[in-house]
């Protein structure tokens, strides 16, 4: 396997590196390397990557990382579902060789093959973590489109979380932008900036969609040892938790509404595009501020707009 990447320069390592009395952890900052595929994508689920940003480089990620006051992002694949392996492993590879590089700037979280292939993703698992000394992972809220989708906490997924709770994982979770056969409604209003809401459909599932089956299901509580960033702040989740917690009790949840809140309360929640007065004031509330983590959604979106004050 090649151990060098055109995108991965290390001669500037340490070329630039922020200071600051406080470190901020960037949770949120994907790498996409190949720009025809991303541009298609995004063509798909009615996205405008900046063109500056296509593809992801090290050195202007490091640049906007120091606009913004971060010290370290910890990198990660795209939430696309894929069933290619090889491109998985090699993502990963690259990630941990961007670590080594710049160990002060970028730690990583691998990605995993589709989940539906069981013994794949768990043989990915015990590579990233036994080879590549990965930070935790990436997953996304569902694998498989239409009647077939599957949300995370389905069942057949059981051995992938046992695994990631026997480790005691940390797996940063972000909805899954996969194009519905009912369509976004507006250009204004692309699948990842509706992706946070209630789907239309089921081939549509959100971040708040997936968080919902994992509580009442008792997966939150049997898998507890797994530490699980949701991205947005969770989407909706801030505001339906009282109502799932109430409604999936009256329907037969074993669990009472204290409890399935409790779960609700035991996940992490990152900021990015979601540091609006109001939904800050709405995670105030409902989580203590250690389980509030920065986000960015670099290099999505423009670093200009994200900067720290």
């Amino acid at each position: 396997m090649s151990q060098s990447h055109p995108n991965l320069d290390s001669s500037t390592a340490t070329a630039s590196r922020f200071h600051s009395p406080i470190m901020i952890i960037d949770v949120h900052h994907h790498v996409f390397l190949d720009a025809q595929k991303k541009i298609e994508k995004n063509a798909q689920v009615g996205w405008i990557t900046p063109p500056e940003h296509i593809p992801w480089k090290p050195l202007p990620a490091i640049s906007a990382m120091d606009t913004m006051g971060i010290q370290t992002a910890m990198l990660s694949p795209p939430p696309i579902a894929t069933t290619n392996a090889s491109e998985v492993r090699a993502m990963n590879v690259y990630l941990s060789q961007l670590r080594a590089a710049y160990p002060t700037r970028f730690g990583f979280l691998a990605g995993l093959p589709t989940l539906c292939d069981v013994q794949g993703a768990l043989s990915e698992i015990t590579f990233a973590m036994d080879h590549l000394d990965a930070d935790g992972f990436a997953l996304v809220s569902s694998y498989g489109t239409g009647n077939a989708a599957k949300y995370i906490a389905d069942d057949l997924f059981d051995p992938i979380w046992e695994e990631l709770n026997r480790r005691h994982a940390v797996v940063f979770l972000h909805g899954a932008q996969t194009p519905s056969s009912t369509p976004y409604p507006h250009p204004f209003l692309g699948i990842p900036i509706s992706e946070a809401s209630i789907p239309a459909d089921r081939s549509h599932p959100s971040i708040d969609a997936q968080t919902q089956p994992c509580i009442p299901k008792g997966k939150k509580r049997l898998f507890s040892n797994v530490k699980i960033i949701l991205a947005h702040l969770g989407g909706s989740t801030l505001f339906l938790a009282p109502r799932v917690a109430a409604l999936s009790h009256y329907m037969g949840c074993p669990l009472s509404p204290d409890e399935i809140l409790h779960d609700f309360k035991a996940f992490y929640f990152e900021t990015a595009l979601s540091s609006h007065p109001t939904t800050l004031v709405a995670i105030d509330t409902f989580v203590p501020s250690d389980r509030v983590l920065f986000g960015s959604d670099y290099p999505g979106t423009v670093s200009l707009l994200l900067t720290v004050r």
